[in-house]
């Protein structure tokens, strides 16, 4: 971005750009609302410890865009927003930091949602709720959804599933070799439903202890987390950080898909292409790891929280994915650039509806 914050702006389309700032509380961050054509922005609240302030900035900017372009993919009726704090999120939380960037929040009227991101918690969600309504991610108790890792667990499971009957003509993983990197709350759940899949599977993670734990629950091998990718592998599935695909990394890649839950997979776009011409299926990231947010944001249909039509609307992820994969094969393009069409056109087209509907009342 260099600084060039209008420009980055006006290319990616977006309409706000909001700086908080509480000398009181210490709360320091931004909130940036990407596109609201579908519904309100709604995006999880990040707290962080980043190198310097433009480094936040486009943390916000980059996950806000991503967001529209989830919830467009998926059907879901709400634009793109991000809400970033700066701060350790071990040692600088505290009730009235959140509690003032709940107020923040709600003086943007509705305009953007929060929700749970890396670095916050249910708790302090339930902070944030004491000073505004404009909350998604809740207890149960609350009516929300509770905790939401195990759907985006499944999604992820329903993208590989798709992959797999495109690449090697099956409908189960069963047999499959598949590496996960990462197995965190979200990994965890994609080695379940891969060990009840009946999948051979390899994890790792740099939690000695728990990737330990794992894989004597599971029964998986255990690879280094900077060399799982490299292994002779049906799926490889990245859980943990973004950019693991990457200039070295592509280079060393063996495997034939790739759909994991980590944000930002592709530390360039180019590497996007790079897949596609080395015959590696892709499942792009916000498809595959959409089902958290999904599910979580049920509750904001009519009726309220409905765990069963959030479940399907999960499933439904399978779908997507073959709809991308159609794309990608007729228009000959990767399928992050087949992800990014089905969203976009989705926009133009519920875009275009609006506007007729707001001539129609206009003439009436």
């Amino acid at each position: 971005m260099d600084g060039k914050i209008f420009e980055y702006l006006e290319k990616y389309d977006y309409e706000n750009l909001f700086f908080l700032n509480d000398n009181q509380t210490g709360l320091k961050g931004v909130i940036c609302i990407h596109d609201t054509t579908l519904g309100p922005a709604t995006g999880g609240c990040r707290m962080w410890t980043y190198a310097n302030e433009w480094d936040a900035i486009e943390d916000a900017l980059r996950l806000a865009r991503g967001m529209t372009y989830k919830y467009a993919a998926a059907g879901v009726d709400l634009g793109g927003g991000k809400a970033v704090i700066i701060g350790d999120p071990k040692t600088q939380k505290s009730e009235a930091l959140f509690r003032s960037l709940g107020r923040f929040i709600n003086r943007l009227n509705g305009m953007y949602i929060t929700g749970l991101d890396v670095g916050t918690t249910l708790r302090d969600m339930e902070t944030i709720r004491l000073e505004t309504p404009y909350v998604v991610t809740l207890p149960r108790e609350f009516g929300g959804a509770g905790q939401i890792s195990n759907y985006t667990a499944l999604s992820v499971f329903q993208s590989m599933k798709a992959c797999a009957e495109e690449k090697f003509g099956v409908n189960s993983l069963e047999g499959l070799r598949v590496g996960v990197q990462g197995v965190g709350s979200v990994g965890y759940h994609v080695v379940k439903f891969l060990a009840e899949e009946g999948a051979h599977i390899t994890i790792a993670d740099i939690d000695q202890e728990r990737v330990k734990a794992v894989a004597e629950e599971f029964g998986a091998k255990i690879e280094k987390p900077d060399r799982i990718h490299a292994l002779d592998l049906d799926i490889f599935s990245p859980c943990a950080l973004g950019k693991v695909i990457n200039d070295q990394s592509i280079e060393e890649l063996k495997c034939k898909v790739i759909a994991g839950s980590a944000n930002n997979q592709l530390a360039e776009s180019k590497h996007g292409d790079y897949l596609d011409q080395a015959g590696i299926l892709y499942a792009p990231d916000y498809i595959a790891n959409a089902g958290g947010t999904i599910f979580d944001t049920d509750r904001l249909k009519p009726g309220g929280f409905n765990e069963e039509r959030g479940v399907q609307a999960v499933k439904r992820v399978y779908e997507t994915m073959k709809q991308i994969i159609k794309i990608s094969k007729e228009e000959q393009i990767p399928t992050y650039k087949a992800a990014d069409r089905l969203a976009e056109r989705r926009i133009a087209s519920v875009g275009k509806a609006k506007q007729l509907r707001k001539a129609v009342n206009i003439s009436m």
